[in-house]
């Protein structure tokens, strides 16, 4: 008995030994991976939790480079669109209280928003297949900047004046902004309580989330937060966020906290293991068909309740990034393996994903599986002639006007080139790719396809970016 117990002892103080032997050579590579980043730059918060706990926390770099503020586990980040998963939680517990149902009519709590050919229920808004034209995409074709002060108020009013979608809601799975606006605009509705309000009573109070808001007044002083930068050739420069739109970002929080809601996954205080695995499961559209973002490297991307699932070499993984202004961040849950990452940056050029699943390779390694060498048959790439344009550009110049959005764009001839003008945009020069469709660039990278009538006569033009497709413009004269 006496050997057995010393063989038992032996044994835990080897796997100790090892594990601590394991996570230290981890964080020096994390260390490694993050070196560039100093006083005189801008940076990187790191968070592992690992069964629950928060193993490791550093930060690397400077939250504010005017008055030298280093970054810290305690510094709190705009997480742009991993706010995602907070705002369909939201909805979920709503449910779980009885209070709505996933398959209710959106406009049973919107009821300004148009009647569309089919039904757009919270489900489709939650999953991504609404068919809503995106709000920031939307925004850019009205004329905002993303560095604007952009309300909730007044996201809703240029959603609800939208009469086409992108497509028949459920029928298809396209990224939308406009439809966690929306979620995030029923919880106040139908809990009476602003969706800040909510959260922090119902998630963060709960977990013990001491410094996560709901970003919702662009005035608000955050004590400890972090602001955003760009770098250009070496020189750094402020990327304003002004904006309080909530729904689909400005969850502002740190590791520490994220960390908590990380473990909530794993050992629940909010909700049941029921509500996790319900939470968990992948969305699906209409059909019965899986909701996919994409395929990459041979593994199916799903979608899954604000958050995107995929076997990654043969680890299950739940994980999403944010971008807003110069913010950066990547959340990444390998549930099965109780292994968190947590990256939160205010440097615009950071590469969240590829750093989340470098450090994954830190902690996972010797659980990965080796991707089989890609065996495609080569394919042969046919050259299209280059197009060269026989249109007289003047034919296009005129005024065209969107009512939904209250814009007008001149189209005009500078320089011998066709560009669009706008009274609150810099000029967009545009490029002929094919007769009467042009490319260029109005903050996101846009087609402009021209519309003529029997006389051949320009009678409108549509354009289309990302997040909406086919936004019409009348011409006026």
């Amino acid at each position: 008995m006496k050997h057995l117990i010393k063989f038992i002892l032996i044994y835990i103080f080897i796997a100790n030994n090892l594990s601590a032997q394991t996570n230290s050579n981890a964080e020096k590579k994390i260390d490694s991976l993050f070196s560039n980043y100093n006083s005189k730059t801008a940076g990187v918060a790191v968070g592992i939790v690992k069964d629950g706990k928060l193993i490791y926390k550093k930060g690397y770099g400077t939250a504010n480079l005017e008055y030298d503020i280093p970054i810290t586990p305690k510094t709190i980040f705009n997480v742009g669109s991993v706010s995602k998963q907070f705002t369909t939680f939201s909805i979920y517990l709503l449910e779980r209280q009885g209070k709505i149902s996933l398959n209710d009519d959106v406009r049973k709590y919107i009821p300004e928003l148009p009647v569309y050919e089919k039904t757009i229920t919270i489900k489709h808004l939650c999953s991504h297949t609404s068919g809503l034209k995106d709000q920031w995409a939307l925004l850019t074709l009205a004329g905002w900047r993303m560095d604007d002060v952009i309300t909730p108020e007044q996201v809703m009013k240029i959603a609800t004046k939208q009469k086409e979608l992108n497509f028949l809601p459920g029928s298809q799975f396209k990224y939308s902004n406009t439809g966690f606006s929306l979620l995030a605009e029923i919880v106040k509705r139908v809990s009476g309580k602003s969706f800040g309000e909510f959260a922090k009573e119902n998630i963060f109070n709960p977990l013990g989330m001491e410094n996560t808001l709901i970003y919702d007044d662009n005035e608000k002083i955050v004590k400890n937060r972090a602001y955003s930068y760009g770098n250009e050739n070496g020189l750094y420069s402020k990327r304003n966020l002004n904006s309080s739109s909530v729904g689909p970002t400005n969850v502002y929080t740190t590791v520490e906290d994220l960390s908590k809601w990380t473990a909530n996954f794993e050992n629940p205080t909010v909700g049941d293991v029921d509500f996790i695995n319900h939470f968990n499961e992948r969305t699906s559209l209409d059909n019965g068909e899986p909701a996919i973002l994409a395929v990459s490297d041979g593994e199916t991307i799903y979608h899954a309740k604000g958050q995107f699932m995929r076997n990654y070499k043969g680890l299950n993984v739940y994980n999403h990034t944010g971008s807003d202004a110069g913010f950066k961040s990547y959340l990444g849950r390998f549930q099965d393996n109780k292994l968190s990452i947590i990256l939160l940056s205010n440097d615009e050029s950071f590469a969240s994903y590829k750093s989340g699943m470098a450090i994954a390779e830190f902690y996972l390694s010797d659980k990965f599986k080796k991707r089989a060498p890609k065996t495609e048959p080569e394919k042969k790439v046919e050259e299209k002639p280059k197009y060269i344009s026989t249109t007289n550009l003047k034919d296009f110049v005129g005024q065209f006007e969107n009512t939904e959005l209250s814009s007008v764009f001149n189209v005009k001839v500078i320089d011998g080139k066709l560009a669009m003008t706008h009274n609150r945009l810099s000029d967009v020069v545009l490029t002929e790719v094919e007769k009467d469709k042009f490319t260029g660039l109005i903050t996101f990278s846009v087609e402009v396809s021209f519309q003529r009538n029997k006389k051949n006569e320009i009678t409108g033009l549509s354009i289309t970016n990302f997040g909406a497709t086919n936004v019409k413009f009348i011409k006026l004269k």
